[in-house]
Parts: structure tokens; C-alpha cells; sequence
């Protein structure tokens, strides 16, 4: 892998981040519309946008290869409609967090992911954990459970983000197909029921797409594109870096939606808040630190010094 790569890789990542991390805005320039409804016209048109693509890039044959082999595969059919229902569940939550004025709240949600992803590994695939790792666990549920005493309740949105996501990418694991075609196929699963649910609410007179302004409409339509775009984008970067890079540049789009929800929309930053993503950024920092090579490479080297002694 050349500089050139990691260069490029860096910056196409970093820039899905980017945009994650400013996506709250866009779903904020909607927040009169019902987040059911969003989310219904974010599958819809996803999915819409995402055939567009494939059909741009010539990769509609490979597409349908696709489907017919999943027909034969049902452990990844399953793991398909499994990872359709996971990322739905996680769009809503989070459309719901921010116009629900809980940015705060959804992004430690995506700063807990990473420490997730790692516990499912464990539980999952028998990954085994070195001392870092647990020290990290432990950090991160002491803030968990600061803001969780503060709060009188446990910070659902959060875990349900972070779980949704981490469990989303363990069935992503069982799916080996080319990131474009994965996102069409798990929206492919869902889009149906969307479609199903945006024609109940027009037979209701309770439809906001073409019924309030086309500002609105275009935001609604746009949504598939807003989408799409971040998830092209960072399955381009993921290629081309390192995965202790990629899992540094992930904290970008947390950071930004914590900024955002605190000096752009005025959400509540209290010093318990404060104490409770002290601890989470302590665990994270813990976490990418047993990820570098320096530290690899220490612990290698502390494994031979045990070796020589006995």
C-alpha cells in the first residue's frame, strides 16, 4: 500500500466522517416532518439512488449475480434481512435523537460503538482481549453509568445506537459483497415496507412529501443521496488505510454532532456530561493506544523477555 494510497484513503474517509458528523443539520432542516416518515423516504430513495449507481457504474449484472446467489445462500439471505432490519432500527434512532434535541445523547452513542464492536467480537468470534481492552470496558461503563444516575434512567438512544450499529456490523461479517451493492441490497430489503408505509399515510391525508413545500420535498428526496453518498464514500477510504487509522478518523463524526448539539442548537452541557465523556474519551484513548504499533510492538517484545526468563 503506497503513501499515495493511504493519502487518498485518509482523505475519502475523512470526509465520509465529515459528512456524518454534519448530518444532523439535514435531518434538523426537517424536524417538522414525523422521523418515521423521514426514514421511510431515507430507505425509499436510497435505494432509488443506489440502483441509479449501479446502473451508472455498470455493476447491475454483478448486482443481480448478487441476488440469485443469495437465494442459494441462506445463511447470508439471513444475515442480509437481519442487517436491513439492524441499520433501519439505527437510521431511526438517530433521526429521532436529533429532532428530539438528544445530539448529545446519539453522539456518545457513536463514540461507545467502537468498544461494542469489540465486545461482540469477543462474545462472537472468541476474540481474545489484551489488558488495554478491558481497561478501556471499564471506563467506558463507569460513564455510561454516571450519566445514567444523572439522568434517573439508562441513556437508551445511546446503546440502542451503539448496539444497533456494532450488531449491524457483525452481520455485515456474514455478507461478502462489494460495499455498493451491499448498501442496495439491505435497502432493497426494506424499501417495500417503506414504500407499503409512505402509501398508508397518503390514503390517511397525513403525507408531508408533496403536501407542505419543495423545500421540504427536496430535503425528503435528498435523503437517499445524503445517505449514500457518506457510505461511498468510506467503503472507498476503508480500502485504502490502515485499520488503526480508520478506527482514529471514526471519531470525527461523534466529535462534530457533540459540537453541533452543544453551540449550534444550545442542548444542556452539564458538568455531569462533562465527567461522563471524560471517561468514554479516557476509554477511547486507552482503546486506539492498544491499537498502534508502538504498543504492539512493546507488548511482542515484553512476550520474548517472559520467554527468556522462564
Amino acid at each position: 500500500m503506497g503513501q499515495n494510497d493511504i493519502k487518498n484513503g485518509a482523505l475519502y474517509a475523512g470526509f465520509s466522517y465529515l459528512l456524518w458528523g454534519i448530518l444532523p443539520i439535514y435531518w434538523k432542516l426537517i424536524h417538522h416532518v414525523n422521523s418515521d416518515e423521514i426514514l421511510a423516504n431515507r430507505i425509499l430513495w436510497s435505494f432509488i439512488f443506489m440502483i441509479f449507481i449501479l446502473v451508472v457504474s455498470r455493476k447491475w449484472a454483478p448486482f443481480l449475480q448478487t441476488l440469485k446467489g443469495l437465494k442459494a445462500n441462506k445463511k447470508q439471505a439471513a444475515a442480509l434481512v437481519l442487517a436491513s432490519i439492524l441499520i433501519s432500527c439505527n437510521w431511526f434512532v438517530y433521526i429521532w435523537a436529533v429532532n428530539a434535541d438528544r445530539m448529545i445523547e446519539a453522539s456518545l452513542g457513536y463514540y461507545i460503538n467502537p468498544l461494542v464492536s469489540v465486545l461482540l467480537g469477543m462474545l462472537v468470534f472468541k476474540e481474545r482481549l489484551g489488558i488495554m481492552q478491558y481497561i478501556s470496558f471499564i471506563l467506558a461503563l463507569a460513564g455510561v453509568l454516571i450519566l445514567s444516575i444523572s439522568y434517573g434512567q439508562v441513556p437508551w438512544a445511546s446503546l440502542l445506537l451503539a448496539f444497533s450499529f456494532g450488531f449491524y456490523g457483525l452481520a455485515k461479517k456474514l455478507i461478502t459483497v462489494e460495499p455498493a451493492i451491499g448498501l442496495t441490497l439491505e435497502t432493497l430489503v426494506v424499501a417495500p415496507f417503506a414504500l407499503i408505509y409512505l402509501v398508508i399515510l397518503y390514503s390517511n391525508q397525513s403525507l408531508a412529501l408533496f403536501h407542505l413545500s419543495a423545500g421540504t420535498d427536496l430535503l425528503l428526496l435528498g435523503a437517499g443521496i445524503a445517505t449514500a453518498i457518506p457510505l461511498l464514500l468510506f467503503a472507498k477510504g476503508a480500502q485504502k488505510i490502515p485499520l488503526s487509522m480508520l478506527g482514529f478518523l471514526q471519531y470525527i463524526a461523534p466529535t462534530i454532532t457533540l459540537i453541533l448539539g452543544v453551540f449550534v442548537y444550545g442542548e444542556a452541557f452539564s458538568s455531569v456530561h462533562l465527567l461522563a465523556f471524560l471517561f468514554i474519551w479516557s476509554a477511547l484513548t486507552v482503546y486506539s493506544l492498544s491499537k498502534t504499533k508502538l504498543y504492539v510492538h512493546w507488548q511482542e517484545k515484553r512476550k520474548e523477555r517472559k520467554k527468556i526468563a522462564l
